[in-house]
């Protein structure tokens, strides 16, 4: 096979080679598609719920007998630190119980009959059937739990699922689908797939896929939706910017290892990260220099040292990239408190900039690296104005002891979700997650997709022996 053919899989961290893996052409997408298909259609073949359960926990167990090596695989693929590689192993292997569990609950309800004349003499009720074959796409920056999130919901709710993992962090995806092999997942189930971006289209837009679960770029998943064959449903998941409300009351030691941790986890590459801090200016300069000091302390390095705190970005571009943004808002006027560098060609200081101008890349983009920037404001209403106008709404945040400040703060920030007293980032995996407007369309969290992957169907009895 030549190069062309394989997917190399390199450290984000040193750029060593990890693994080789083959690209498959359209022949073998074809394949794979048609064999889901196919399944679907065989109403004979479908796994019974009890069995998809006994299947799903022996997932569970095998996968916690493998803790330490999928946490290892994470973070060398991804770049994330051990320490934070290992919670979403745990997390991980935490959803594939909730997805177990949530199999109890696809169920319908009764459609009272015999409320008009025309609707006597009959009984009705819906069932939740599995839409269909389900195709995901998914994203670097879980590589294990998104592909979870991803799969085991498919599998849960009775559909073939054929998972694309991200290219840079493929590896944590072939280790899951070993598991649920050896967990008894029937061939064809759950098929993983590596291709071009060409093929991934193809994938995405074939009119034998019921439902595309999506995570990535907003530019590739909106495109991706106008292509859907007639019918698709889909769930997108995209990016956003994390506006935070900080009013002058707020427990700022309380707050500081939040605020902090939400920014700079896995170097601010999740959709979620503190970004946006909109600070009361009796106490805005202040808290931006204690992130800052905080910020200066992390440990960045090596993710598979137990110490590190913020790894690498995945790809040496993106180190160009943030550089090039902090350095723009710095010459636009912002006060840089601390970081502005690269350590490396893969990892950049944590940094925290203060009231950068709010038409530079950092206030208007997201920026997916190890940086936030604090705003001063003196009205509260102007600040969420602000927070609410760009493009992209996902999760939100305020920080205040005050109760009404905190419930019409909530109400008027534009987010699917909005934390009081938390970082943005906060997330359990059975909670609605998703962003609104730019920032995707429809929810994730486990529950919530798999009821998304089935369908409804009525059934009427008409019988005379019925009131």
């Amino acid at each position: 096979m030549s190069d062309t053919n394989k997917l190399k899989v390199h450290s984000p961290y040193d750029q060593q080679l990890i693994k080789e893996l083959p690209m498959m052409d359209g022949a073998a997408l074809e394949k794979i598609i048609q064999t889901a298909y196919e399944l679907f259609q065989d109403q004979s073949g479908w796994i019974a719920p009890y069995k998809r359960i006994a299947i799903l926990e022996k997932a569970r167990q095998l996968m916690e007998g493998k803790v330490e090596e999928l946490t290892k695989t994470a973070a060398q693929e991804g770049g994330k630190p051990y320490k934070d590689s290992k919670v979403e192993v745990l997390r991980a292997i935490n959803g594939v119980k909730i997805a177990t569990e949530e199999i109890s609950q696809l169920r319908g309800e009764q459609v009272p009959m015999g409320l008009t004349a025309a609707s006597v003499n009959r009984l009705a009720f819906t069932i939740r059937e599995p839409i269909g074959v389900v195709a995901s796409i998914s994203a670097f920056n879980h590589p294990l739990n998104l592909i979870v999130h991803q799969t085991i919901t498919a599998f849960a709710a009775g559909c073939p699922v054929i998972i694309k993992p991200a290219s840079t962090t493929p590896l944590s995806c072939e280790a899951f689908v070993a598991i649920l092999k050896e967990a008894g997942v029937p061939d064809g189930w759950v098929q993983m797939v590596l291709c071009t971006n060409e093929l991934t289209e193809k994938l995405a837009t074939d009119k034998r896929v019921n439902f595309l679960s999506f995570i990535g770029s907003g530019k590739i998943g909106w495109y991706l939706k106008s292509k859907l064959a007639p019918g698709t449903r889909c769930a997108l998941e995209h990016g956003g910017a994390a506006p935070v409300i900080v009013e002058q009351d707020a427990d700022m030691e309380d707050m500081l290892p939040l605020l902090v941790k939400g920014g700079f986890y896995h170097a601010g590459q999740v959709c979620v990260s503190v970004q946006k801090v909109f600070v009361h200016e009796k106490i805005a300069k202040k808290l931006a220099q204690d992130m800052a000091t905080a910020a200066k302390k992390l440990k960045v390095g090596d993710p598979l040292d137990e110490a590190t705190e913020v790894g690498p970005l995945i790809r040496t571009g993106e180190v160009d990239r943030v550089e090039e943004w902090v350095k723009e808002a710095v010459e636009s006027g912002a006060e840089l408190l601390c970081g502005g560098k690269r350590i490396s060609d893969t990892c950049f200081e944590p940094t925290v900039l203060f009231n950068p101008p709010h038409d530079v890349r950092v206030s208007k983009e997201e920026i997916f690296g190890p940086v936030v920037c604090v705003y001063s404001y003196t009205n509260r209403e102007k600040a969420i104005k602000l927070a609410n106008s760009l493009e992209y709404h996902f999760q939100a945040a305020v920080f205040t002891r005050d109760i009404d400040l905190a419930l019409d703060t909530v109400q008027k920030l534009n987010a699917t979700a909005v934390m009081v007293n938390d970082h943005t980032a906060f997330r359990v995996d059975w909670m609605p997650f998703g962003g609104r407007d730019a920032s995707g369309e429809g929810l994730g969290g486990i529950p919530h997709s798999m009821h998304d992957m089935t369908r409804e169907k009525l059934m009427v009895f008409r019988s005379k022996m019925l009131p």
